[in-house]
């Protein structure tokens, strides 16, 4: 059973009743985790309530997610009184919170960590070193982008946020066990989505002050007929920079080209990072997927979890 504390920027702690229904969603970065659940309201939540900051859900002891309370509500109908609240993980400390304008001759992750996470009282582990030259960040930049775009620029890889809100300087994808399913496998249902819009064929970087035209294509696309140009406009950069700022767009942009749906009947099934390898004959040759997405829920249809499969 999943219980629910709260607790309040003064440090005090409350437990709220028998949950009715809840729902855990898990992505692992943006947009962040995410939390709802319904419960009967007591009038001991009165003084909790307006000041409660932060939230941990646990299943059978173990932590199934740690964040922010964004907001609450309590309605009254002909099931009586309730409070529904939802909030978000960790993440969201540093999706709302803003950077400077920064550039940093030559940057260290220490660096990056102790100026737009350590504020936050956010707490990290993991990583190798890091370290590059000429990283920016620009002006409305969140402090989750600023982190971000240091770790992709200069490891390759997006950290990521725990269930137990622990920042984690380190590749997800992977880091998982895989989950086999089957035609024994019991799943309420399954969809397979591929979609070309939004792909980008070709990036062509203009760098207006020295008059230098970069193009960077996606040739796998284009040789399937893939047609999506789009151009960006940089201030004086390098070839590297205009290199890597092309790639890693394309890349994006493929994220959601594929997308497999899968809903298992039972709560906590996988997470982000880890792997399912379908071996289903009807829906096409056996393969292995990355979960990127999770979405766990308990209502009046019972406990399930929906699966979101892409290749990262």
């Amino acid at each position: 059973m999943l219980t629910m504390e709260l607790t309040t920027w003064d440090k005090r702690s409350y437990q709220l009743p028998v949950l009715l229904e809840w729902s855990l969603t898990y992505t692992g970065g943006v947009p962040c985790d995410s939390m709802t659940a319904l419960c009967p309201y007591d009038s001991g939540m009165a003084d909790i309530l307006p000041d409660a900051t932060r939230f941990t859900a646990r299943q059978g002891g173990a932590i199934m997610l740690r964040g922010v309370i964004d907001a609450y509500e309590i309605s009254l109908s002909g099931q009586g009184l309730l409070v529904t609240l939802e909030g978000r993980g960790m993440a969201a400390l540093l999706l709302d919170n803003e950077s400077e304008a920064l550039t940093y001759g030559a940057a260290a992750l220490e660096d990056i960590l102790l100026n737009h996470v350590a504020p936050y009282g956010i707490q990290w582990n993991g990583g190798k070193p890091l370290s590059g030259e000429g990283y920016a960040v620009t002006s409305g930049s969140s402090q989750w982008k600023a982190l971000q775009g240091f770790t992709h620029r200069f490891g390759g890889f997006d950290p990521y946020f725990t269930r137990e809100g622990v920042l984690a300087i380190q590749p997800l994808w992977g880091s998982g066990p895989t989950l086999r399913v089957d035609e024994a496998t019991p799943f309420r249902s399954l969809r397979r989505r591929e979609q070309r819009y939004g792909v980008i064929s070709e990036m062509l970087i203009q760098d207006k002050v020295q008059g230098i035209r970069h193009r960077v294509v996606n040739e796998p696309f284009l040789k399937k007929g893939g047609c999506r140009r789009h151009v960006l406009y940089m201030p004086r950069s390098t070839a590297d920079e205009r290199r890597y700022t092309g790639q890693y767009q394309i890349a994006q942009s493929a994220l959601d080209q594929l997308e497999i749906t899968l809903e298992l009947p039972l709560p906590f099934a996988a997470f982000p990072g880890d792997r399912v390898r379908l071996a289903l004959p009807r829906l096409g040759p056996e393969d292995t997927y990355d979960v990127v997405e999770a979405r766990c829920r308990m209502d009046g249809e019972g406990q399930r979890t929906e699966i979101v499969l892409s290749r990262r």
